[in-house]
């Protein structure tokens, strides 16, 4: 059986390849490309790493208890599995207000809050407690309850989303 801090340091090193991943293809991509908005709307490259960053640090707030978002688990409930948690998270879901890009962001000012928030996760992580990892959770008004043992999980499945979104275009040039 695989103990909370062996979990934790796999959910550590998942998010830290997906989030190197992410940040070569922005540091890589052309300067016109990483801040060419889609033909169709939506975000550029810059604007996709500025929005994974918010949404990165605001994630290890809520772990690390600084956004005090997190809630004990009513007695006797038991946290619902990752995989149920990601299959009920829809293709498609609109960024809430505090954690939608500036239309003015350039590639360096993504890279460096990338960083930044990268950082804070991973401190976060690892302070993570199994107390409070598998006791507390937080409440997302789509996806549902999720233990904040997850959110490391979610973190690394949100930045693979928006590399791949990213990728897509990075490919409409």
């Amino acid at each position: 059986m695989v103990t909370h801090n062996e979990r934790i340091e796999q959910v550590r090193q998942r998010y830290r390849e997906a989030h190197a991943r992410f940040v070569t293809r922005l540091r890589e991509a052309g300067d016109e490309a990483v801040h060419r908005t889609p033909r169709d709307g939506g975000w550029s490259v810059a604007q996709i790493g500025w929005h994974v960053a918010a949404v990165d640090t605001s994630f290890a707030g809520v772990l690390s208890g600084e956004v005090p978002a997190a809630k004990p688990l009513p007695e006797g409930e038991a946290a619902r599995a990752w995989a149920d948690v990601a299959a009920g998270i829809p293709d498609k879901l609109e960024a809430g207000r505090r954690v939608q890009p500036p239309a003015d962001v350039r590639r360096d000012d993504a890279l460096k809050v990338l960083a930044d928030s990268s950082a804070k996760m991973d401190a976060a992580l690892e302070a993570l407690s199994e107390e409070r990892g598998s006791g507390y959770a937080i409440t997302h008004p789509v996806i549902g309850t999720v233990a904040l043992a997850h959110i490391g999980d979610w973190a690394t499945a949100h930045v693979i989303r928006h590399n791949a979104q990213a990728k897509r275009v990075l490919a409409e040039g």
